[in-house]
């Protein structure tokens, strides 16, 4: 959109169904004459160079996307929200944002700083990006934002890694002015800031309600949909909003992601009521408290409703399974602003025959295939198209290309040991031959498990996870239809013919107990009258065991109601 067409009226934003956090939507573009000004003006300031991650913080904040932070945090503000997740003025915000710039030049620049100065920021470009008037400089405590934020400091966690990575002993807080957004490359044309989406949702669209969905490095899959498909029945629209930035080299490249989202949802969601665009935010908030930013962030964008997965912003193992749920409890719905939906992990039932959650399905993960994010991605890094159950053909062709490395090993392994991939999306295949069949004498060891297991489970999910519930139905369907007609008549036709060859397997040897001796004189060689006679009792069994061939005239008892039926069509002259 055209950054400079939408202006949003105050009287005309209160009148919305939703509000910004903190009552205020945060505006610190510079446009015009004040623009020119201040652009002149950081020519003469002392100058930091900041990194892509700072830049997109500094835009986040200045279009609203963070309101109601005004800039970056002073020291009181940093503190309160790392120990009790709100602003020192009581609004929640989960997440602390500072600003500890590293690097020598950088540091000497710090060093000649006061309160109340200007310092212009700039990109690699060496342009300036912002200007920042200094309200505060404090000490910069890596390990306690770690401890507080992550409740870990193991730099094996994302989050704390980039703090330890990027972040200085000197943290700089107060308000930003922004000069110039950056271009947003292959997303620029699809750019949406809050300003537009307001004006989308409630002037254009006339919605009344909007559900916010932030998703990560994952291609759209049927858990995403699942979701989705759950709030458009309650809900006028649906706002999905991609992170294209910041990703993990390992996961699928964002353009890939944004393009298997928009691929989806060209062919499966209703075109009016679901708006895609990219969101461009840094993964230095990773954990259970990213949840609560993002549904924050969905508020500031004018979302009414927040739609949360099971495993939102989740990060391996750190956190319990529902972290990003359970957090929501510390706070009310009215300090919040926005409903929080939470979703259970979804997986693909095949005896349901539907995406489901352990609140709606009864049956046991023989049946399941899980929809495990990371096992998706590690399927299309070997080159296979995911089980159609869990992810859409029209987005996981698209994602296949963006995985980069594109490689295995010497091994032709990928990323994961095979055996966790195996496990996480076919979780049956370890205790059971099959989907959905028998178990396996043996349990086999996740460890054990190695390429070709991979490819057995794929080939037996593409040949049996669509003919489970098919095969219940057409059971149902051949005992259940009078209609004959819809049934197959070789299936008739071949049940008469196992009739009639039993029928003829009975007669016989009900002709030969009759001739049995009761004694064998050989029996080895020969049958006495007892073992004819056990012979001749499967055979009967055998024989009431095989299906009826149902034809319509065996099936007239079932109509027991001789009214006829034009009494029913309000005909009563001939009753």
């Amino acid at each position: 959109m055209d950054q400079n067409t939408v202006i949003l009226n105050e009287e005309k934003l209160a009148s919305y169904p939703q509000q910004p956090h903190g009552g205020e939507l945060i505006n610190r573009v510079l446009t015009g004459k004040e623009r020119t000004e201040a652009l002149e003006r950081a020519k003469q300031l002392p100058m930091i160079m900041v990194d892509l991650e700072a830049v997109i913080t500094l835009e986040m904040i200045a279009t609203g996307v963070l309101s109601p932070n005004e800039g970056f945090m002073i020291e009181a503000d940093y503190k309160s929200v790392l120990t009790k997740g709100r602003l020192t003025n009581g609004v929640v915000w989960p997440v602390p944002l500072s600003f500890a710039p590293t690097g020598d030049r950088n540091k000497q620049i710090i060093k000649s700083l006061s309160v109340g100065d200007e310092v212009a920021l700039a990109d690699e470009t060496k342009e300036p990006v912002a200007i920042l008037k200094l309200d505060d400089i404090f000490h910069y405590d890596r390990e306690f934002r770690a401890k507080h934020l992550f409740e870990t400091t193991d730099r094996n966690h994302p989050g704390v890694d980039s703090i330890y990575r990027r972040m200085g002993d000197t943290a700089l807080g107060g308000p930003i002015q922004l000069l110039r957004r950056v271009h947003w490359g292959p997303f620029e044309s699809l750019r949406m800031e809050p300003k537009d989406t307001w004006k989308l949702f409630y002037e254009d669209k006339k919605f009344q309600s909007v559900g916010g969905f932030i998703t990560g490095a994952n291609p759209l899959h049927r858990g995403h949909e699942y979701i989705h498909r759950n709030a458009l029945e309650e809900m006028d629209g649906l706002f999905v909003q991609p992170l294209v930035e910041m990703a993990k080299r390992e996961y699928t490249r964002h353009e890939f992601r944004m393009l298997s989202y928009r691929s989806v949802l060209d062919t499966y969601y209703p075109k009016e009521r679901t708006l895609l665009a990219p969101l461009r935010v840094t993964y230095i908030f990773a954990g259970p408290r990213e949840a609560v930013l993002h549904a924050l962030i969905m508020k500031n964008y004018g979302c009414t409703h927040a739609l949360i997965g099971r495993d939102h912003a989740g990060i391996g193992d750190f956190y319990d399974k529902y972290a990003s749920h359970t957090i929501f409890d510390t706070f009310t719905q009215d300090e919040l602003g926005i409903d929080i939906r939470l979703f259970h992990e979804v997986f693909y039932c095949t005896r349901c025959d539907n995406p489901a959650t352990e609140q709606t399905c009864p049956h046991d993960e023989r049946y399941r295939i899980n929809i495990s994010g990371t096992g998706i991605r590690e399927l299309l890094r070997y080159g296979i198209l995911p089980p159609k159950e869990i992810v859409r053909p029209e987005s996981a062709r698209i994602a296949m290309q963006g995985v980069q490395p594109k490689g295995v090993d010497d091994n032709g392994l990928a990323i994961a040991p095979v055996g966790k991939t195996i496990k996480s999306i076919f979780p049956y295949y370890l205790h059971s031959t099959r989907i959905g069949g028998p178990k396996r004498k043996k349990a086999l060891e996740v460890e054990e498990l190695t390429i070709e297991d991979l490819e057995e489970a794929i080939m037996d999910v593409r040949a049996n996870a669509d003919r489970i519930y098919k095969d219940i139905f057409g059971e149902f369907s051949y005992v259940s239809d009078t209609r004959r007609t819809v049934q197959a008549d070789w299936v008739a036709g071949a049940r008469e013919s196992i009739h009639h060859q039993q029928e003829m397997v009975v007669e016989y040897l009900e002709e030969k107990v009759d001739k049995a001796l009761d004694k064998a004189s050989d029996e080895f060689m020969y049958q006495d009258k007892g073992e004819a006679e056990r012979e001749l009792e499967v055979a009967k069994r055998i024989f009431n065991d095989i299906p009826s061939p149902l034809r319509s005239e065996e099936l007239e008892y079932r109509t027991w109601n001789p009214l006829p039926y034009k009494r029913y069509r309000g005909n009563d002259e001939e009753a």
